[in-house]
């Protein structure tokens, strides 16, 4: 951290030094830099890098850095009001349009202003992520034979049979995919399983994200609710004969945001009215890696338990890792897997080697389960202490249901609550919080926020989070 920070600093002198040199000039030496400033030679290289980036210099090798030539004055801005017309009508004949909105997907990337505490995060805060075993796996992996190469549009077998091994059951590496993140591979599966303009069953709330999937490719979300025991099957069996809907998301363990676990009872069920429907089940596995300490034995994976190629199933190993290790697994069986093998080649060819081979590299090492299980234990530790304040300093929100998985809880707000003013409100108090209303396809029957504990640095900065979301709240609630 101090390296970033000598780096800024350094930077920021030589950008004001900038003009006393003339166009083409030499600026000091690194050696003399390093001198001057009393910094490591690596933090001078990385500051000239930082303003060669900005075009403000040039670093010759073995010549040294140059003050760049002056800009050119730039070229008037052109007239792009003519989008609106296009843009506009390209979808006009579409039966559902398509409409691309981030924002609910904004809401847990956007890293919130300094100071501001995290509740929206959607993945590990660093103090969390196995940077050190990333670093190395990364290493060696570099160091394989044919890293650098071309890899299997599937997947390397070797990752395909661990992701296969990890979902159970009769699945083989034939039948996964090895995909760029979770969130492409939802995009993959409903673009294979459903046509524009069909509708789509989706547990009611859900993902936003998924629910910008759907409508980005002109699908229609049908909600179906949820409750503590996951989707209600004689709802879904009514949403498929209302609609004819070739398929059904969900996250049947600890499903985002309510925390549910898909009752054993229900499982079967939900296989069950989906094949009788002629319909896919899309199995969106995101947190089985972010278990807590006190959750037991957990269920298996409904692909598992499938033997008719009803679920496409989504895993993924970013969550337990880091948002920028994208590296997941989709995993089906029958004809359905050569479609979505297509339009995975088609969108992106396949996924970087490096990569894939770095995966491998992590999930075998000793360092893995270690990772694991501390993530294990300190999830639990954090959702103790977020459950705690709320019920010291948020009586108010309703919390039925404690998930022993995933990172976040889902209060539900008192009645009559606006969820926009309290977000807004809780901003200004320093914290950051995930609105309701964007995990609802159609109206939701109440306000609701999803508070994250993953993203913060520790216990410390959830009860100061808490303590602020107070203050937010006696401002909106009066």
């Amino acid at each position: 951290m101090q390296e970033r920070s000598s780096v800024g600093e350094l930077a920021e002198l030589l950008r004001r030094e900038i003009d006393r040199y003339s166009p083409g000039g030499k600026l000091p030496s690194s050696r003399a830099l390093v001198e001057r400033f009393r910094v490591s030679p690596v933090t001078v290289s990385r500051a000239l890098a930082q303003l060669a980036a900005e075009g403000l210099v040039v670093t010759r090798p073995g010549a040294g850095a140059f003050r760049a030539q002056a800009r050119t004055e730039p070229a008037p801005a052109g007239d792009t009001s003519w989008q609106e017309v296009a843009l506009s009508a390209d979808g006009a004949a579409d039966l559902v349009p398509r409409s691309v909105d981030a924002t609910g997907v904004l809401v847990s990337l956007a890293a919130p202003p300094p100071g501001v505490v995290e509740f929206n995060g959607g993945y590990l805060h660093p103090s969390l992520q196995p940077e050190r075993a990333m670093a190395a796996a990364l290493s060696r992996a570099g160091r394989r034979p044919g890293a650098w190469g071309r890899p299997p549009m599937e997947g390397l077998p070797e990752l395909r049979e661990w992701f296969a091994r990890s979902i159970g059951g009769s699945v083989t590496a034939a039948e996964v995919l090895v995909t760029a993140g979770g969130q492409s591979a939802l995009t993959t599966a409903l673009r294979a399983l459903a046509p524009p303009g069909a509708p789509v069953l989706v547990e009611s709330p859900t993902y936003p994200g998924m629910l910008a999937i759907a409508r980005a490719a002109g699908l229609r979300p049908v909600p179906v609710p949820v409750d503590a025991d996951g989707v209600r099957p004689a709802l879904l069996a009514d949403a498929f004969r209302a609609t004819g809907a070739p398929a059904f998301v969900c996250q049947p363990l600890f499903q985002n945001p309510t925390g549910a676990v898909l009752a054993p009872g229900r499982r079967a069920e939900v296989l069950r009215i989906a094949r009788e429907a002629g319909a896919f089940v899309v199995e969106d596995d995101f947190v089985r890696r972010l278990v807590h300490e006190d959750a037991g034995p957990l269920p298996r994976p409904l692909a598992a338990d499938d033997p008719d190629g009803v679920v496409v199933h989504v895993s993924s190993l970013t969550k337990a890792t880091s948002p920028s290790f994208r590296v997941s697994a989709l995993a089906a069986r029958g004809p359905v897997l050569e479609r979505l093998r297509a339009i995975q080649v088609v969108d992106t060819f396949f996924v970087p080697r490096p990569l894939q081979e770095a995966a491998l590299e992590l999930v075998g090492s000793p360092a893995w389960p270690r990772h694991l299980r501390s993530v294990s234990a300190e999830l639990k530790a954090r959702r103790d202490a977020m459950t705690g304040a709320l019920a010291l300093h948020l009586p108010e929100f309703a919390l039925p249901h404690i998930p022993s998985g995933g990172y976040h809880l889902w209060p539900r707000l008192p009645d009559g609550t606006d969820e926009s003013a309290l977000t807004s409100a809780a901003l200004r108090a320093g914290v950051a919080v995930a609105p309701g209303r964007p995990y609802f396809s159609a109206e939701p029957p109440a306000a609701h926020v999803r508070l994250s504990f993953a993203a913060v640095a520790g216990t410390g900065e959830i009860a100061e989070g808490v303590r602020r979301l107070r203050t937010a709240c006696d401002e909106v609630l009066g």
